[in-house]
């Protein structure tokens, strides 16, 4: 935990070594360090810094994780701005002021914040620095407007940064040196580290929240520094501070998924749209004279996601609901004025936006790390809700369970379909192709439509659903590809054979796309399907032939389609139940997601659930189970029946037979006699443990109770046969007797590593799962073979978890003195 938190004192001591050296030569004619230079240099420590906190945020350091990723938007933002300035496009003293204050005023209050929290929760060391940032910040923008207040103000600030990270130094070098006994107050992190892993046990936080309402302050300081006089005017040298909101956004929204808060992801997903949206629209001088304007129906259509996802929100927490209803204001706003960001309105609104969210960013922070709270309202509706009969909220360890396989993200499939909405409505706007970008539609296509649900398909690839994120993958490529070529101006007036060419080879992908989700839901299928029109606008609009009106009929369409899936995404992600279903599957083959319906689903958790696998294995079932490594199929020893319908479920190859696992060597104490004493000691001192033992088969196998069936285990030479290092499995056996293990999943397929992917490979074909989540491993069980040990010779069949060297040093050290 130290080496993140020492990494972050030299970064930010370096940062503000070189900001105070800047500020100190700024009287001079030529400064010490360039512009560029010093632009270029911020952007690398920023990065670096970012890294820092994130690495951080792994062990619940929330003050340390705000303080890290603040900074390092601030430097980021910053940088880009004096590489504006040190490359002349920045012209005169306003332009770089205008440029510089929007950002000045939004760290100013934000790290403000962060130093008052950490003053009260006794974080000195961060409080000391966060506080000398913010007044540099201050500082700096009075020196903008007024002589009184020179460079010199500025530099000390950021030197009292340089000592205090001097100070840590110190204070951690005699804490190594003294081996832990001398700590300077502030610099002892196992403290820390205790309290914070004590409070992190009491339930997941989204630690980033804080991080994302604080880059919602710097956009909409943007705009209302304009209103309010601060600024004179809005122009491309703020579009730094909006763009790097925006890209911070979408990282912020990325760390949400990691903390398992979709609706919070949702909302940062979208706040990103807006910020691109906003310096998209401060660059228009470059291509045209006039300000662009906005496409009214999308707005609209935003503002009521936005009015869905704080209703959603509310019922976690109702004052982060209210939060949301200012962005439905925003989107109102915006829609009303044909200018947009430019109006009045809008602008009014991101003063009220940037209050709001500063008084958040308190109140999350001061949560995070007090133990008083600030009230919220959080549980509230909760507890309503629990009364009634209707809707169940959801809870517990299993709300984030990924469809196949380990995950270490939520759901994002709301955030595809809301982008999906976004990006349809967008085109309702025709282009002019004299003007193409005098309407601002291009960061609706390609950020939301485009990166967005690229993002959307990459979690849902890591959840294990392949298709949908198949599906996401190829439309957002569509949308960026396309949105920029129809709303980009890149062909002008002349439409293309290579054009229609490419919109007709994504047709055909989402041909087969269609296909597929057959066996899906309906609710996919029609979201698939729909999408077709979208695909025939781009075409007959590359052909030059597309009718009045018929961009406006697909929108409608597949936007409502959308909508619904939107909806019925967010239902299910927060109440138990289907309230609005996605469907079942039109096609249904056997075998293909039979198990989800018919199979048991039990958790290991559970002492009733072991007894109750127990009792099917006893029946003579065959059941899916975790085990120190991979999951396995099982079979009970005694029940020759379940054993021959284990193999034959299994499709098992000859040359992979089924083994047999126990729980103690005492299960084969009755043919003790039948082993060597060399092969005996040496399962003593292998197992428990991954390593399965091949064995000559001999007598001892009848023991076991397995008759005819027991030529599917082993071969006619040899038997594999293991203790498992894992007490579900093991007491199971204490249950049961001696089991047949083989892998579950079909032969020549990978081995299975979460209990979702029993029921996708094998189906109905098993009758139960005990269910643990991820398995502890992803390698099978390390093969020996010990058929020659009696001449001291072992050999290996398979190497897997467990290393050879492992296995030879046990035979050596405890076997052959």
């Amino acid at each position: 935990q130290s080496l993140q938190a020492l990494s972050f004192f030299p970064l930010s001591h370096t940062g503000s070594l070189l900001l105070a050296v800047h500020f100190y030569s700024l009287p001079r004619a030529a400064p010490l360090i360039p512009s560029t230079v010093l632009g270029v240099l911020l952007l690398i420590l920023s990065s670096l810094l970012a890294y820092a906190g994130i690495r951080r945020s792994l062990r619940n350091a929330s003050l340390f994780l705000s303080l890290c990723l603040t900074i390092s938007v601030f430097w980021c933002g910053y940088g880009v701005v004096f590489i504006l300035g040190g490359q002349g496009v920045l012209n005169d003293r306003d332009d770089f002021r205008y440029a510089l204050v929007p950002g000045l005023v939004t760290f100013t209050v934000a790290l403000l914040i962060v130093a008052v929290v950490g003053f009260l929760c006794r974080e000195v060391i961060l409080a000391m620095i966060a506080s000398a940032v913010s007044l540099a910040s201050a500082h700096e923008v009075a020196m903008h407007y007024s002589t009184t207040f020179t460079s010199s103000a500025v530099a000390c600030n950021y030197m009292i940064v340089c000592l205090v990270g001097g100070y840590f130094a110190l204070g951690r070098i005699l804490y190594f040196l003294t081996k832990e006994k001398v700590a300077l107050p502030g610099t002892d992190l196992a403290k820390t580290k205790t309290l914070e892993q004590i409070k992190s046990t009491s339930g997941s936080t989204n630690r980033f929240v804080v991080t994302g309402l604080i880059l919602n302050m710097l956009s909409a300081s943007v705009s209302g520094c304009r209103l309010l006089g601060i600024t004179g005017k809005l122009f491309l040298g703020q579009v730094p501070w909006l763009w790097a909101a925006g890209i911070y956004q979408i990282g912020i929204c990325i760390l949400s998924y990691r903390a398992m808060d979709v609706l919070m992801a949702t909302f940062f997903g979208f706040t990103s749209i807006l910020k691109f949206a906003g310096g998209y629209c401060l660059l228009y001088p470059i291509w045209q004279p006039e300000e662009p304007s906005f496409p009214t129906p999308l707005l609209v259509v935003f503002s009521v996601l936005f009015l869905v996802l704080s209703l959603f929100l509310a019922l976690k927490s109702p004052v982060d609901g209210l939060n949301l209803l200012l962005y439905v204001a925003y989107c109102i706003a915006l829609s009303c004025s044909p200018k947009g960001f430019f109006e009045s309105g809008p602008q009014g609104v991101d003063v009220a936006i940037f209050v709001a969210s500063a008084l958040m960013t308190l109140v999350h922070l001061y949560n995070e790390k007090a133990s008083a709270k600030i009230p919220t309202g959080k549980g509230a509706v909760k507890t309503l809700l629990a009364r009634s009969s209707f809707v169940k909220l959801r809870e517990g360890a299993d709300l984030h369970a990924p469809y196949l396989g380990y995950s270490k993200y939520a759901d994002a499939e709301v955030l595809g379909y809301a982008c999906s909405v976004l990006a349809s409505f967008a085109i309702t706007m025709t282009g002019d192709p004299k003007a193409p970008l005098a309407t601002v539609v291009i960061p609706w296509v390609v950020v939301a439509g485009g990166i967005l649900k690229l993002l959307s398909g990459s979690v849902a690839f890591a959840r294990g659903k392949t298709l949908e994120s198949s599906a996401f993958i190829l439309y957002a490529v569509m949308w960026i590809i396309w949105g920029l070529t129809r709303y980009g101006g890149l062909y002008g007036t002349t439409r293309s054979f290579h054009a229609v060419v490419g919109i007709i080879a994504f047709m055909l992908f989402n041909g087969f796309i269609v296909f597929c989700t057959l066996f899906l839901n309906i609710a996919w299928f029609f979201y698939s399907l729909t999408f077709f029109l979208i695909a025939v606008s781009f075409l007959l609009d590359a052909l030059h032939a597309l009718p009045a009106g018929y961009d406006v009929a697909a929108t409608l369409i597949f936007g409502l389609v959308s909508f619904y899936c939107f909806l019925s995404a967010l239902f299910n992600s927060i109440f138990e139940g289907s309230c609005l279903p996605m469907g079942r599957p039109i096609v249904q083959l056997s075998g293909v997601g039979g198990g989800m319906t018919k199979c048991l689903h039990l958790p290991a958790r559970k002492a009733s659930s072991v007894k109750r696998i127990a009792d099917i294995l006893k029946s003579g079932g065959t059941c899916g189970i975790p085990t120190d490594t991979v999951y396995v199929l099982v079979a009970a020893c005694n029940r020759p029946d379940a054993v021959e319908k284990a193999h034959q479920s299994k499709r098992q190859a000859q040359d992979r037979p089924m083994s047999l696992w126990i729980s103690s060597l005492k299960q084969l104490e009755p043919a003790k006699h039948l082993f060597t004493p060399l092969l005996w000691d040496f399962m003593e001192a292998a197992w428990p443990s991954p390593i399965s033992l091949v064995v000559p088969r001999g007598e001892w196998v009848d023991f076991l109770g397995m008759k005819d069936s027991a030529k599917y285990v082993g071969t006619p030479q040899s038997v594999a046969i293991r203790i498992p290092d894992c007490s579900v499995t093991t007491h199971l056996i204490d249950l049961v007797g001696p089991i047949v293990v083989t892998s579950a999943n079909p032969t020549g397929e990978a081995d299975t590593t979460h209990h979702n992917q029993v029921y996708a490979k094998l189906g109905d074909k098993v009758d139960a799962v005990l269910c643990d989540g991820p398995s502890p491993e992803n390698i099978a069980s390390t093969v020996v073979d010990c058929t020659k040990i009696d001449s001291g010779s072992i050999g290996f069949f398979r190497v897997g978890i467990v290393p050879k060297s492992q296995v030879k040093f046990i035979l050596i050290l405890f076997l052959l003195p």
